[in-house]
């Protein structure tokens, strides 16, 4: 597989024909999705070069059903993975795995083995770092944007719901980001205790 080829022609396709008012689901995110499951990997000890690519292939292309659908983008990601990875030497096994990474991601979150759990770690890296409201930020705005939520209150009752379902698969992520994804948390029902 030509892991490289693949990765220039999705960036490459997100970054021409991505929505610009995608201020969440951007390729911003994508790279820092990228940089997080890389990490992880590692630290869960994933060493094989083929599963590596894997996991970086389907990161790239996680997200990439946004050039195409918003509502349904895992489902986009897939077809746009089975259309245009046997042209880079991925078999059709390699294409379910990633396909299955993929759709693991869909929320709420539904990992079936370690590559899976590996990739939707990545994806919601964020709620355990120091970035969470910046980042949330975006997604608080991308939302409003698409009609999703009317207010900010709206939204932080959204976000404790979440975080309170929410909860990491790998080491990795049950480490080092549980615990400060916990004080959001916290924080957050303080906040919306304000609104009663």
């Amino acid at each position: 597989m030509n892991f490289v080829a693949a990765q220039d022609f999705i960036l490459k396709k997100m970054e021409d024909e991505l929505p610009g008012h995608l201020f969440y689901h951007g390729l911003h995110h994508t790279r820092d999705v990228y940089s997080a499951a890389v990490n992880i990997a590692k630290e869960e000890g994933i060493t094989s070069s083929v599963e590596l690519a894997l996991i970086k292939t389907a990161t790239l292309y996680h997200d990439s059903g946004f050039t195409i659908d918003y509502q349904n983008h895992e489902e986009s990601g897939c077809d746009l993975a089975r259309k245009t990875l046997p042209g880079f030497g991925y078999t059709s096994e390699h294409i379910e795995v990633i396909c299955g990474m993929i759709m693991a991601t869909k929320i709420p979150q539904n990992p079936q083995n370690k590559l899976e759990e590996i990739l939707c770690d990545a994806d919601l890296d964020y709620l355990g770092r120091d970035d969470f409201y910046e980042i949330g930020d975006t997604l608080f705005s991308e939302l409003k944007f698409y009609n999703k939520i009317k207010d900010e209150q709206q939204w932080n009752k959204i976000q404790v719901s979440f975080l309170n379902a929410h909860h990491y698969y790998t080491n990795y992520g049950k480490v080092h980001r549980e615990a400060q994804k916990q004080v959001y948390l916290k924080d957050l029902i303080k906040v919306i205790e304000t609104y009663k």
